[in-house]
């Protein structure tokens, strides 16, 4: 359970990561494409507009498809877990009235 939490966590902390790099990337690279008229600044400028783009849409993609059905995954099972949980006690309280107090069935 531990490591599974870890795991989230560390997961969690590297798509923010990257999702805070990306944007800076993607700005930096916006602003230096405005205002550099050389070329060889101007190949730089693109690329790092193009880089934090494709990281911090990376992340967002990653964000809807992985993280957010895990979560709702999670939910379910949880929901689910709790319904066979109360299942089972209603079963056993069936079980326990149909017994006598001295665990013997009764007559009916």
């Amino acid at each position: 359970m531990q490591r599974s939490v870890y795991e989230q966590r560390l997961l969690h902390q590297s798509l923010w990561i990257g999702l805070v790099v990306g944007l800076a990337a993607h700005v930096g690279g916006y602003v230096l494409r405005s205002s550099v008229t050389t070329e060889p600044l101007e190949l730089v400028a693109d690329l790092l507009y193009a880089l934090g783009y494709a990281l911090w849409t990376g992340v967002v993609v990653v964000v809807f498809l992985q993280i957010f059905p895990e979560a709702k995954r999670r939910q379910f099972k949880q929901v689910l877990d709790a319904y066979e949980a109360a299942q089972r006690a209603e079963a056993r309280a069936g079980n326990d009235q149909a017994l006598g107090d001295d665990g013997a069935p009764t007559a009916r």
